[in-house]
Parts: structure tokens; sequence; C-alpha cells
């Protein structure tokens, strides 16, 4: 077994590389899922087809094509102002890439002055990113399979006031570079703040690989997408997420 199958193994539990990821979880926290809550939140059920499903999975595939192409291992998914659902789309994302077979993902909260992926999942997390940056507390100690295969989600823990300046400290550089080096089948996501919102996004920008933008259709005004737009020129844009849209709008429950 190589180094990066002892590392995974060492947080996660048994690792087996064939042409897929197994993973048994024997270190990691299980969560069983509320797949009522799950279909209340519109969290994809990857056991149940439908166009929904389809849409994230041409997301999923029009990123990784672009990250592989250029070997990076993380996006970070903002927006231009709350509400726009980045948070969903970082759920969904992160799920589908979990899909692949080869592949598995890590989705981490760092949205800490508003925090929703553990109450998107129904997961019931007292600590979290925010705990490791104040506190050292084990990385490994906090993650949570969210009873989704190859999926591992790392909650933001308790919101903190200064979100900007512990998501540029050294030591959050650090976590992302040791991830990033870590695990060389994962693809990790960042669920930030709204970018117009808060100096978080900005600021924690550099250290990421790319950017994935959500927009929303109705609400997302032009301004607001060209402050966007320049205040991520130096970062690696991945491109935009057209949310809510009504044209072809696909229904949550609509049957493929």
């Amino acid at each position: 077994m190589n180094s990066i199958q002892n590392t995974v193994e060492a947080s996660s539990g048994n690792v087996r590389f064939d042409d897929k990821v197994n993973i048994a979880y024997t270190q990691t926290r299980v969560h069983k899922p509320d797949q009522s809550l799950l279909k209340q939140n519109r969290v994809l059920c990857a056991d149940s087809p439908s166009k929904w499903l389809e849409s994230y999975r041409m997301l999923r595939t029009r990123c990784v094509q672009q990250m592989d192409a250029m070997e990076w291992k993380t996006v970070a998914i903002t927006s231009t102002s709350g509400g726009s659902g980045n948070s969903l789309t970082a759920v969904n994302l992160a799920i589908s890439v979990a899909m692949e077979l080869d592949r598995t993902a890590l989705l981490v909260d760092a949205n800490l002055r508003n925090p929703s992926i553990d109450r998107l999942f129904g997961i019931k997390a007292d600590s979290g990113l925010s705990d490791y940056l104040l506190n050292d507390k084990e990385i490994s100690s906090m993650l949570v399979n969210p009873g989704v295969e190859r999926l591992v989600v790392l909650p933001a823990g308790k919101p903190l006031f200064n979100a900007t300046e512990m998501l540029r400290s050294p030591k959050m550089v650090r976590l992302v570079n040791e991830l990033k080096s870590r695990y060389p089948s994962r693809i990790i996501i960042f669920d930030m703040p709204p970018i117009l919102s808060h100096d978080d996004t900005l600021g924690f920008s550099p250290y990421v690989d790319s950017v994935l933008l959500v927009v929303e259709e109705g609400h997302t005004k032009t301004d607001e997408l060209k402050n966007a737009a320049s205040l991520l020129k130096d970062a690696n844009v991945l491109g935009a997420v057209f949310n809510k849209a009504t044209d072809n709008k696909i229904g949550f429950n609509e049957a493929a």
C-alpha cells in the first residue's frame, strides 16, 4: 500500500484501490441520512435517477474535466449574494463527484459566518473547521460521512466573527496545502460566503486552485456579476452556475 492509501486509511477507514475507491469507515463518523429531510432540502439522492441528478452530473463532468486538465484538486464555490444556492450547489456537486467510482470528495464548510452544510444533510455537528483553527482539534475526529459512499464532510463548527482573518491564517493555508497533497484521487470543495457580502472568499481564493460562481436568475444583477468578475480576475474561475433558472425548469421530483 502506498503512502497515499495509508493516509486515507488513517483518517477515514479501510481503503481499497482497484478500478474504484472502496472505503470502509472505521474512524470517520457515519451519519444515517433522513431521506425525507434530504428531499425537503433538495439534496441529491445518488441512487434515484432524475433530470435534477443529470444536471448535476453535467456540472460535475464539466468541472472535473477542467480541473483534471490543469491538475487542480480544490474548488471554492461562492455566489454574488446570499440566497443564491451556492451551499446546495456545493453539496450536490460533492455528491456527484463522489458518484464517480475512482474518486472521493471532501466537502469543507468554510462559511464560518453562516454555516449550513450540516443542516442540509441533517448532521448534528458540535465541532468543525473553526475548532481546528482556534483549538487545534484534530480534523480526523470531526469528519463525517453523510451516508454517501466516497464523500466526507468537514462541518464549519461554531461561527466566527473574524472569519476573514482565520481563513487567511497560516494555519488554514497549511491545512489546504496538506489536503491537496494528501488525497490525489479526491476533489476538495469549499463552500464559501457570497463574495460581495464579505471579503472571506476574496481573501481565501488565492489558496485554492479554482472558483465556481453561482448566480441566481431574477436576482443577480448585472453590476453584481461584473463586480464579482472583477474581484475574481486573478482567480481560476471554472465558470458560473445559473441557478433557479425558469427556462426549461426541472422540478426536483421530476423523474427521468
